[in-house]
């Protein structure tokens, strides 16, 4: 515990540095009042990395007294953690790791605290039961993988999913009660605020793809919004780095005929026998893959354009070759951001009405589920 006397200066100044709150790594916690009774008071102790005495803890014969009063040696701290450095566990915190907690803390405050208003966003979570996993997608983690492009408009997100669901997504009704409710709470939530307070969406999704392409659909790519993919390793919504020479494959059908489809072999494999056993032998099956397709592929922003670009443009093709009235048979194996893309890029005068088909648990192929037409 501290001996030495610290001028108000320099008090005044790390509550500034650590905005008020806790300097411990993970704790945060408002000092300036009582989270359990909303009093308001100052809570806050000053610890000492290098304490103000040789004999104190991480003291040191000369640094003690040089250091008693330099902010750099000065953190802002709960009575727990200034308890638990203190005394509880000297040896756990080292000098080392109390400068490393300050200045990941401070840098912290000074990006949020420098946002100007063209970086609010508003965070939107969709989540819908996959097979036997429900969907719940976390306000913490979402807020992490935004900063520090974007900060969320609203201390909490708008969050769209049906609370409690019981159906799975291997039964007919799943299909319509899901989709039916995420329409609603769409235009509730989010639409009915779009021309008077959202100017940008942070997206965050999880749910089977044909949804999530139901998804992309209402938000439509007018309005600005920044899609979010869940990573496998590490498990986060953070965008990593671009992967070199990455590109994905177009592949045109090998012959044409009247009835189209689009095989999206990117997060696994779809062989094209398992669309001919639904739609038969004469079929012109378009396909867009990547060397490997496996279910963590996509870790960059740049990919997820890359995709929008051949999207759009086989789109074009589709329906040059297929022509204006006919209708294109969707088979998706694609990541969470991917399909709510294939829904914001689907353009409803456009392009070709899309059949949508998702993988049968139960069946163990594919099982057409809903549509989408230009008079959704």
């Amino acid at each position: 515990m501290s001996v030495s006397y610290i001028p108000e200066k320099i008090k005044t100044r790390l509550w500034g540095k650590a905005a008020g709150r806790c300097q411990y790594e993970g704790c945060n916690e408002p000092l300036w009042y009582d989270s359990t009774t909303k009093i308001e008071f100052n809570s806050s102790y000053i610890a000492h990395i290098v304490a103000d005495s040789p004999n104190g803890p991480r003291g040191d014969k000369v640094r003690s007294e040089e250091l008693s009063q330099d902010i750099g040696n000065l953190m802002l701290m709960c009575d727990a953690h200034h308890r638990l450095i203190d005394r509880e566990d000297i040896e756990g915190h080292p000098e080392e790791r109390l400068v490393e907690m300050k200045k990941k803390h401070e840098e912290k405050m000074e990006m949020l605290t420098s946002l100007t208003d063209d970086k609010q966003s508003h965070v939107i979570l969709y989540g819908a039961n996959i097979g036997q996993h429900s969907a719940m997608v976390s306000i913490q983690k979402a807020i992490d993988a935004m900063l520090p492009e974007k900060y969320p408009a609203e201390r909490v997100g708008i969050e769209l999913r049906l609370g409690n669901s019981q159906f799975k997504d291997d039964e007919t009704l799943y299909w319509a009660i899901e989709r039916e409710n995420l329409k609603r709470q769409f235009n509730n939530d989010v639409r009915s605020r779009l021309k008077t307070g959202i100017n940008h969406m942070s997206v965050f999704a999880f749910a089977p793809m044909p949804l999530l392409i139901e998804f992309g659909r209402l938000l439509c790519d007018i309005q600005a919004a920044d899609v979010y993919q869940l990573h496998r390793e590490p498990a986060n919504w953070d965008w990593q780095e671009n992967p070199k020479n990455f590109k994905f494959n177009v592949i045109p059908p090998d012959h044409f005929s009247e009835t189209a489809a689009l095989n999206l072999s990117l997060s696994a494999t779809i062989d094209n026998s398992r669309i001919r056993d639904i739609l038969g032998n004469d079929i012109s099956i378009w396909t867009i893959t990547i060397d490997t397709p496996y279910n963590d592929f996509l870790k960059s922003r740049e990919q997820l354009q890359l995709f929008r670009e051949e999207f759009r443009m086989l789109m074009n093709e589709i329906k040059a070759r297929h022509g204006q009235n006919n209708t294109l048979h969707l088979f998706p194996a694609v990541p969470v951001s991917v399909a709510v893309e294939i829904g914001r890029c689907w353009m409803p005068k456009a392009d070709l009405p899309l059949k949508i088909y998702d993988q049968n648990r139960k069946t163990n192929g594919f099982t057409h589920v809903f549509d989408i037409t230009s008079s959704e």
